[in-house]
């Protein structure tokens, strides 16, 4: 069985083989690899396109430059990215920079933490968490 993921470098739809685990894959357009992606830093352009063509779990951090705890969050969200790679897709939006997309998704305090599937909105939590609590969070929904 195959899904389709975004690649993290080109932003183009990949289809690979779903697996358990993953010791090389890469994107069918620009040939880089799949695993250990960061994530991307996103907008309300590229959120829709990952929540419309990604049919794994999109999960999406809403943060500020300015806010501490979502300053102290940033490397634990990059660690579950990295660690979660073809499991889950990672986006971090700017809050400040995306207001009117933060306002549309009732973003009320950050850094809130979003995980989209199958193109709809179905949990999220608000508040600092470490990369061990935002992966446990995240395997509910695989």
């Amino acid at each position: 069985m195959n899904v389709n993921v975004i690649c993290h470098h080109c932003l183009e739809v990949s289809s690979v083989e779903k697996k358990e685990s993953y010791s090389d894959e890469n994107c069918q357009k620009c040939n880089e690899s799949l695993l250990e992606a960061k994530p991307v830093v996103g907008n309300a352009k590229i959120l829709d396109h990952y929540i419309t063509h990604s049919e794994l779990p999109v999960i999406v951090d809403f943060w500020a430059p300015w806010c501490g705890p979502c300053i102290s969050m940033a490397p634990h969200f990059e660690d579950a990215s990295v660690a979660m790679s073809l499991k889950a897709q990672f986006l971090k939006i700017n809050n400040d920079d995306e207001q009117t997309l933060g306002s549309k998704l009732l973003i009320a305090s950050i850094p809130a933490v979003l995980v989209f599937k199958e193109g709809k909105e179905i949990d999220r939590f608000v508040g600092a968490r470490s990369s061990k609590q935002i992966q446990k969070w995240v395997l509910q929904y695989l």
